[in-house]
């Protein structure tokens, strides 16, 4: 029997502007996010996703708070991140800090686990860039004890030991959802699988098929650990709107002011529109009229087997009303049409 496909929406509460252009405060911005989950909620999306940043254009830099407000006005979304930056975190607090959130939002909760693409929060808080790699490495391993509920016995380098110590509260079902997001390291593939956590793909360039090899990569570590088999899902930018050409308008020059921002920050070449246009046809950007949407989406879930697929809809200033519209569409024409094509690919039977 072929199994069912999961569909959310990752914002990042990317800092938007209003009709007039300007720059809308960081406050409005949250409430505004919650808006939209609330939004996503109500037309039955799976999941909704927040990403932690510390930095300027982006908003939310503590997501399981603006998720516990999301959770008090919503029913049946599951509420996670995208991603919490484990390496400057304390995997205890992340552990409390959720398993509070799937209380509240009654078995709702979800982590992504992640090293982060930004790194504002290391000076932030105190930890030192060239202990990068071995601070998500401990920290991985400690919140894969955690997650048991059960007593912790632990001893790393990067935060004091713990002798039997539980860790409160317990979650209701026993398991709060924790996946690993990776951006294409195999180490990070082979690491997720060797903690047994289910694994998102941030699939932010390129081709979706190229991820192929880590799906199966991912497979193959996991049984060679003799673990279960586990979902994957895909974290990916896009937007929707009534033809592919007001979607492209629309948002060309809110992606672009985003890229060559952060793109000036890391040496990258300016973005033109023929290599925008090219992400999109080509690329990791699903954009376009609902029905080409629809069909992007079903072409990455049928060429890399996942499980979920998480639209990335925020994009730098791009305004509330226009995420708005892309929500609805998202959850009214664009997943039930790729239920649709996925369920016409299955061969009769299966």
């Amino acid at each position: 029997m072929a199994t069912a496909v999961e569909f959310g929406l990752d914002t990042f509460g990317d800092v938007t502007a209003d009709a007039d252009g300007d720059r809308v405060p960081y406050a409005q911005v949250i409430r505004n996010v919650v808006e939209q989950a609330v939004l996503a909620d109500r037309l039955g999306v799976d999941a909704f996703g927040l990403g932690e940043h510390h930095r300027d254009d982006f908003a939310v830099s503590a997501p399981e708070i603006v998720l516990a407000a999301i959770a008090s006005r919503t029913e049946r979304i599951r509420l996670g991140t995208a991603v919490t930056v484990l390496s400057s975190d304390d995997p205890v607090r992340v552990f409390e800090r959720f398993a509070t959130l799937d209380a509240l939002s009654r078995g709702r909760a979800e982590i992504t686990l992640g090293r982060g693409s930004f790194t504002e929060s290391f000076p932030l808080f105190g930890y030192d860039l060239a202990d990068y790699d071995r601070l998500f490495a401990e920290k991985a391993d400690l919140m894969s004890h955690l997650l048991t509920e059960g007593p912790v016995t632990w001893q790393g380098s990067v935060r004091p030991a713990l002798e039997k110590q539980h860790v409160y509260p317990k979650t209701e079902s026993g398991r709060l959802r924790t996946w690993v997001g990776v951006g294409g390291s195999p180490e990070s593939v082979v690491r997720a699988a060797r903690y047994g956590f289910p694994l998102v793909l941030a699939i932010i360039g390129g081709h979706p098929s190229r991820f192929a090899p880590y799906v199966d990569l991912y497979h193959r570590a996991l049984a060679e650990f003799g673990k279960e088999r586990l979902p994957v899902a895909v974290h990916s930018p896009g937007f929707i709107a009534r033809t592919d050409e007001e979607a492209a308008d629309v948002l060309w020059p809110h992606a672009r002011a985003m890229f060559n921002r952060i793109g000036g920050e890391r040496g990258w070449a300016p973005m033109t529109r023929e290599r925008f246009e090219d992400d999109i046809r080509d690329g990791a950007m699903h954009v376009g009229s609902p029905e080409t949407v629809a069909r992007k989406i079903a072409a990455t879930v049928s060429a890399l087997g996942v499980q979920r697929f998480d639209l990335k809809y925020s994009s730098g200033t791009l305004p509330h009303e226009r995420m708005m519209t892309a929500i609805e569409l998202y959850g009214t024409e664009v997943i039930p049409r790729v239920r649709e094509l996925l369920a016409a690919q299955t061969p009769t039977g299966s």
